[in-house]
C-alpha cells in the first residue's frame, strides 16, 4: 500500500483526534466520516477493533507504512524498557520527526520531503532517508543551498521548534540537536502504546 495522501480531516475524523495539527474541519464535524457517522447508536467495536485502531492511528500520525512499523514494533520489543515507551522514542527519533519537532518542516508530510531532495544535513553530511535514525548529540542542519528555501524560512517563522525539551536549536546557523531520545511525557502524540503492545502480542 502506498503511503496515504488523501483528505487528512477524514483520517482525524476517523480517529477522532487531529493527528495532523490544528484542523478547522475536524473541529465542525468531531465525528466518524460517512453516512452513519453522527449516529450516537454505532455498534461497540470489539476489543481487537480498538487495537487495531490505535495502530492505524500511530501509523498515520507518524507516516509510516506496515512493513515499517512492523520492523520497528520488532526493534522496540528486542530493546530493553518498556515496549510501548521505546516503540514512540524510536519513531521520535527518526530524522522526518525531528525535522518537523525542528520546525524546519511544517508538517511530517513536508519534513519528509525536505529530507528526501537533500535539503537535510546530520553532522555536516547530507542524508536523504527519512527513517535515518538519530543518536544523542546528532547535528540537524539546514544544508547551506537550502537556507533561503521558501517553504523553509516559512515554517521557521510560525514554527513550534522550542517545544521540545529534548532538542536544541540554534537560529543562528540553522541547525538542531538532538540531545536524548524523549521520555514518555515529553512526546505529545495522544497515542495509547500499549493497545499497540496488545494487538502485536496476540
Amino acid at each position: 500500500m502506498a503511503r496515504y495522501t488523501g483528505p487528512k480531516t477524514k483520517i482525524a475524523r476517523k480517529f477522532g483526534d487531529p493527528i495532523y495539527g490544528p484542523d478547522k474541519g475536524f473541529e465542525k464535524k468531531n465525528y466518524p466520516p460517512g453516512q452513519h457517522g453522527n449516529n450516537k447508536r454505532r455498534r461497540k467495536e470489539s476489543e481487537y477493533g480498538v487495537q487495531l485502531k490505535e495502530k492505524q492511528k500511530a501509523k498515520y500520525t507518524y507516516g509510516i507504512l506496515e512493513r515499517q512499523f512492523s520492523n520497528i514494533f520488532k526493534k522496540a520489543s528486542g530493546s530493553k524498557g518498556v515496549t510501548g515507551e521505546v516503540l514512540l522514542q524510536l519513531l521520535e527519533s527518526r530524522l522526518d520527526n525531528v525535522v518537523y519537532r525542528l520546525g524546519v518542516g511544517s508538517t511530517r508530510d513536508a519534513a519528509r520531503q525536505l529530507v528526501s531532495h537533500r535539503h537535510i544535513t546530520v553532522n555536516g553530511k547530507v542524508v536523504n532517508i527519512p527513517s535515518y535514525s538519530l543518536k544523542s548529540g546528532d547535528i540537524v542542519g539546514v544544508r547551506e543551498k537550502s537556507k533561503s528555501l521558501e517553504a523553509i524560512t516559512e515554517s521557521l517563522a510560525s514554527s513550534r521548534h522550542t517545544s521540545s525539551s529534548w532538542l536544541e536549536w540554534d537560529e543562528e546557523k540553522l541547525e538542531g540537536k538532538f540531545l536524548n531520545q524523549p521520555e514518555r511525557d515529553e512526546i505529545p502524540e495522544n497515542i495509547q502504546e500499549q493497545l499497540i503492545v496488545e494487538l502485536y502480542s496476540k
